[in-house]
Order: structure tokens, then sequence, then C-alpha cells
């Protein structure tokens, strides 16, 4: 029932009409109206009496089941279904038949569905991506890199290019570019450690990936619709700054990283690993602070041989009074008596 309600104004003080448009119950005539909308039913109803004034309400609630648990008998708080996935092809709305009781006729349905249902493409994409999840699951590797390392082999699949190679040397050279975007940079030994894909074949897909995606980044820049809104850019080569991982102790991290910026004015490291370099970093700061370690301990994690450390320390030995900051030593932070001499 629609009414028009007279109110005072200012304060009391003067009546005039009230123009809106109120819903009341023709019964109780109750101001403000006690109603209350059953979205159960699509009823709305008075909550004094119980009658009945509207009906087909539209529930503008959220949404929230999938009636995926409904075999199971819980109670699935997810209605309307995950979100669509940038990372797979189609519109990914589809219809599963589930195969019931076991009898003939749900096996054939089940078998039809699958048969038309089913895209290869986006097949072989969910096991190129599962594949990248469990090679940076097993070394830690954060998801951002995993999913850096996805979308660049979906661009792979979806320009159709490298056809021919191996998708295990595809996998290992977008997880390598991947790290390298995500600032968290490893070298071509322990990708070939991690994937099982020699040193020279990552380095051979490294190249082309590097240049495929150059080639998509620059005709998408010269498309008629501006610039991609994520453009690609070319990794950088991995130093021994990048590969200062792993260090708990803020001084340690400030002294090995402060060498290692610093290595590029010694001529004779010039053209060796950054791997070793780092890890003769590493040698000679733990003897600088006072928490020596041996060149056997670190080769363990780093990689590389103790003798490779060795040799690589030896020139930094040698430039020792150049290369250290008289800030990291002062106060007994560290003393340069320390290091073992070669």
């Amino acid at each position: 029932m629609m009414t028009q309600q007279a109110q005072p104004e200012n304060g009391g003080e003067g009546w005039a009409d009230n123009l809106n448009m109120t819903l009341m119950c023709k019964d109780c005539k109750e101001y403000p109206p006690n109603l209350v909308e059953e979205f159960s039913s699509g009823d709305m109803v008075c909550a004094s009496c119980g009658l009945v004034l509207g009906e087909r309400v539209v529930d503008s609630r959220s949404e929230w089941r999938t009636f995926a648990n409904d075999d199971q008998g819980n109670d699935d708080p997810s209605r309307v279904g995950d979100g669509p996935n940038v990372l797979l092809n189609g519109s990914q709305l589809q219809t599963t038949i589930a195969y019931g009781d076991g009898n003939a006729r749900s096996r054939d349905l089940l078998r039809a569905q699958g048969k038309t249902g089913n895209d290869k493409s986006t097949k072989s994409l969910l096991a190129a991506y599962k594949e990248i999840g469990a090679h940076c699951d097993a070394v830690n590797i954060p998801k951002n890199v995993s999913d850096t390392a996805k979308y660049l082999f979906k661009q792979v699949d979806d320009g159709k290019a490298f056809k021919g190679k191996s998708q295990d040397a595809i996998i290992a050279g977008c997880i390598f570019i991947a790290c390298r975007q995500c600032n968290v940079p490893r070298t071509f030994r322990e990708i070939f450690a991690l994937t099982k894909v020699s040193k020279k074949d990552i380095g051979r897909v490294f190249k082309s990936l590097e240049a495929f995606f150059g080639k998509q980044n620059n005709a998408k820049q010269n498309a008629v619709n501006g610039p991609p809104k994520e453009e690609y850019k070319n990794t950088q080569s991995t130093n021994a700054v990048d590969l200062q991982l792993g260090l708990k102790s803020q001084q340690f991290v400030k002294v090995s990283s402060g060498l290692a910026e610093k290595t590029p004015t010694v001529a004779e490291l010039a053209g060796r690993s950054p791997l070793s370099v780092a890890a003769a970093c590493i040698y000679m700061a733990s003897h600088l602070l006072g928490k020596p370690k041996t060149p056997k301990e670190i080769s363990v994690v780093a990689g590389v041989s103790d003798g490779t450390i060795r040799t690589a320390y030896k020139h930094l030995y040698n430039e020792k009074e150049r290369l250290i900051d008289p800030d990291w030593i002062k106060d007994g932070k560290g003393n340069i008596n320390n290091l073992p001499p070669v």
C-alpha cells in the first residue's frame, strides 16, 4: 500500500506534505514500516503480521555457491566459480557431466562430453604450467617468478613459435628469463640441475626466446593501439651482486654486495663466472667480519669448486686496500688483518 505522510518541519514549527512514496502494511499501518525481504521465497513480508506485500523480489546479495560439493553433502560457499584465468585460452565456461552412479549411459555421456569439450591446446598449456610450478616449488622460487614463466610460455605457445623444439628446453628458458626479470637470477648451472636440460640447450633457447620476445614487443609498439600495457624488457647479464642471496646478516650483505659492486674494477676478474666472483666476495666478507667460512663450505652452496674460489679470492686480496671501504670495519665491526693471506 503506497501512502503519503505529513511530517513536521523546522523542529515541529510547521507541517508540510511528505511526497515520498512509502510501502506500508495495509493491516498494521505502522510507520516506519516493519518489512522483511525473504530472498529464499522472493517475497516482501510484513514482520508484524506476516502479510505478503510483494513477490518476485530480486536477490541483490553476493552469489556464493557452485554446487561443487553436493555429492559429499558439504556446503560449498563458492557460488559463482573461479574468475577467468588469463593464462588459458577460450571462454573457460564449461559444463562437466558427472559420472553419476556409474551406469552405462552416464559413462557414455561423460566420454562424449570429454571428446567435444576438451581443448588440446588447453591441455598442453595446463601440463606445461604444472611442470613450471613443480620446478619452481622444488627450489622455493617465489610465486611471481612462476607466474611470469607461465605468461612467457603462453606467449610462445600463442605465437606458434619454436615448433619442433623440446618443450623442456622452452620451459627451462622461460624459467631462466623469469628469474632475471623478477630480480632473483639463477645461473645456467642451477637451471640445468633443476630441469635436467643441458646448459648448451638452455643458452640456445634463451637467446632465441630473447629475440622472439623482442620482436613481439616491437610489433606491439608499432600497432595502432600504441604500446602494450606490459612491455617486455631484455634481461641483463647476471653479475656477482645479483647472486648475493641467502645472507642473513645485514652487515654481511652490505659488505659482500659492496665488494661485488667493485669487482668490475679488478682487471684479473674480467671474464670470470659471476658465481665464482660472488663466492669469493662471500669468502672475503666472512673473514673480514670475523665469521670465517671455508672455501669448501661456500663451494657446496655456490656450486663452484673451492679451488676456483681461492683463485678469485687471490685477485681480491691483492686489491684489498682499494676494495674495502673503511666504514665497513670501523668501530670494531671487522678487521682487515683477519683476511687469510694468499
